[in-house]
């Protein structure tokens, strides 16, 4: 998987446009979109900028590629303390509540460490 990959994956990750991925990382709209049609290339400047913009994003994977990393970590809140959880392995799902806390469940994704992905939405 290519920088640029690694990228677009993010926004749709998050369901961004390329242009309200630029509004969000605080960038000329024009620098997102030289880069995804490969006229240039991210320069440091503008990964530090996703970084901060995606404080759970890892930085290995995006820079680097690194596959050994997890893409995003997941925070799951608890009563006053916060607490990151890497996705693991593939194993047998569990049953879980649809809603924790309140808040009602519309999206999960699984990451597998091929660096595939699988979104369930929730309709």
């Amino acid at each position: 998987m290519e920088i640029i990959d690694r990228l677009q994956y993010l926004m749709k990750l998050h369901n961004l446009s390329a242009s309200a991925f630029a509004d969000k990382i605080n960038v000329q709209r024009s620098s997102i979109s030289h880069i995804l049609s490969g006229r240039n290339k991210p320069s440091l400047e503008l990964m530090q900028k996703v970084l901060a913009a995606f404080p759970k994003v890892n930085a290995d994977w995006l820079i680097l590629g690194n596959t050994s990393a997890e893409p995003v970590s997941i925070e799951v809140k608890k009563e006053s303390t916060t607490e990151t959880i890497l996705p693991q392995e593939k194993t047998n799902p569990t049953p879980t509540p649809t809603h924790i806390l309140g808040k009602q469940v519309k999206k999960v994704v699984i990451f597998y460490t091929d660096n595939t992905f699988e979104e369930i939405i929730k309709s």
